[in-house]
């Protein structure tokens, strides 16, 4: 344990919440030491989250922490099997990261501090337990991302670049090593259960059901049928999730259950692509050859995943209940999506009259044209202007558009907003600026970034980029 205690990660109320659980669910490890430390990347904007504030946090204090890994809790490495691609493996579990402790944030409700890059762990199997400095720029860059465009995520903390040469099959080799630091409300993922019920542990299922419960989902603590009522309320944030993705245009890239968390959050960044335009068979994982991770899959998978979970969850809930909780899951996600889109074309009301024509009109007209997604909304907030309420025409007037039924969308889109009263506008227009990131976070962009990094170790562009992602 660490003595260095005018280090403020260090004096931090780590909590042994899941390491009080018992050696069935993780493994002790300890990290790698690694022969260089450059503080690339400090999450200034979570420290005031975590109860820190950032002028009292010098660089050195990341180093120590998260890149030396002087010790504060034991680091656990934690169990977990899953399906990938739709076959189960059973050789799973942290292979190149470990929980770090777990902290209270200033909403009171438990953080875990997750490594990844950190080094060789019993479930590494032949691998190096590292993470690409690449890997690591691109998680940074699509968590911030979604987090400032509103979808439940884990956001990093930290990078390091470590100084070792790695070789990969994805990138010119050997390229270099980072060690990052990822906040997230749990670690604990559909995995973990599905573990359990492969080792057939019933006793280990309800007591990871309680703890899950008890810290995650308090309000239903009390509840006597509260198993029942954890799946619901797993259903409807998965639902919840699915839609964020969709509307946020974010293809994940790798949905297997090992990468599905029990709170319902977006984590694990790997592969991932933000959709250049509206496609549903757009792929993010160049190994997804048969497309089953494809942007318009996500909801599906995620119905899916949540069903393979019911077997776990069958040793403590009748398999009937949990079939009819399922069935609950297309509902929420329409719900939830139109709720989304409407507000990206600047609309909070889901009940308006024609919003779901407008909806689906919209989505149609991005379809035919294959003209940039977040463009397209990203030009409707620019433009807006009190105008459109008197003359359809004069919507996206100043726009070169390409061939499509513009007439037809802009008559709909002038009856809603007739439909409001004329001192809305104002709400119209900030709800079109919150829910549309000014920058598109689409492949070229994060390339551009990699390069000045890559050929000049030129980091002003990516921290020009997370500024632009976080002023939003």
């Amino acid at each position: 344990m660490t003595e260095n205690l005018d280090n403020p990660f260090f004096n931090l109320n780590y909590e042994p919440v899941l390491e009080n659980l018992g050696y069935d669910y993780y493994d002790k490890v300890v990290a790698a030491e690694f022969p260089q430390h450059i503080l690339r990347f400090r999450n200034d904007d979570l420290l005031s989250f975590l109860g820190l504030f950032s002028e009292e946090v010098a660089d050195h204090h990341f180093i120590e922490a998260f890149g030396k890994f002087q010790e504060v809790r034991p680091f656990l490495a934690l169990r977990y099997h899953g399906y990938q691609f739709g076959e189960y493996n059973p050789f799973l579990g942290d292979g190149r990261g470990f929980l770090y402790g777990q902290i209270r944030g200033i909403d009171n409700q438990l953080y875990d501090f997750g490594t990844k890059g950190s080094g060789r762990t019993p479930y590494s199997r032949g691998g190096d337990g590292r993470l690409t400095l690449k890997g690591g720029v691109r998680e940074v860059l699509a968590a911030e991302a979604l987090h400032y465009a509103g979808v439940e995520t884990s956001r990093c903390l930290s990078l390091i670049e470590t100084g070792e040469g790695l070789w990969r099959g994805d990138e010119p080799s050997p390229t270099r090593s980072s060690v990052m630091i990822r906040v997230n409300r749990s670690h604990i993922r559909f995995g973990t259960f599905e573990r359990l019920y492969y080792l057939k542990r019933p006793d280990l299922i309800q007591k990871l059901l309680d703890h899950v419960i008890d810290v995650y989902y308090p309000e239903i603590t009390q509840s006597s049928d509260r198993y029942t009522w954890f799946y619901g309320a797993l259903v409807k944030r998965v639902a919840k999730l699915a839609a964020q993705w969709m509307a946020a245009g974010f293809c994940h890239g790798v949905l297997n259950t090992d990468n599905m968390s029990i709170t319902g959050e977006s984590f694990d960044y790997g592969p991932y692509a933000f959709i250049p335009t509206y496609d549903p068979k757009f792929v993010a994982a160049y190994f997804d050859y048969g497309g089953r991770y494809s942007y318009g899959n996500q909801p599906f998978i995620c119905r899916l995943n949540l069903e393979m979970l019911q077997l776990p969850l069958m040793t403590v809930v009748s398999p009937t209940k949990l079939g009819a909780i399922l069935g609950e899951f297309d509902g929420y996600y329409s719900q939830f999506y139109q709720e989304l889109m409407l507000k990206k074309l600047g609309f909070d009301n889901l009940m308006i009259a024609d919003g779901r024509d407008l909806v689906e009109k919209t989505i149609a007209i991005l379809q035919e044209t294959q003209m940039s997604y977040a463009g397209f909304f990203t030009t409707l907030s620019q433009q807006f202007n009190d105008g459109w309420r008197a003359d359809s025409s004069t919507i996206l007037e100043n726009e070169t558009l390409p061939p499509a039924d513009w007439q037809g969308w802009r008559k709909l889109y002038h009856r809603i907003l007739n439909q409001l009263p004329i001192e809305t506008m104002e709400k119209v227009e900030n709800c079109l600026q919150v829910s549309n990131p000014e920058v598109s976070l689409i492949r070229a962009n994060i390339e551009t970034v990699w390069e000045a990094i890559a050929d000049g170790d030129d980091w002003q562009p990516f921290y020009n980029l997370i500024q632009k992602l976080q002023r939003h």
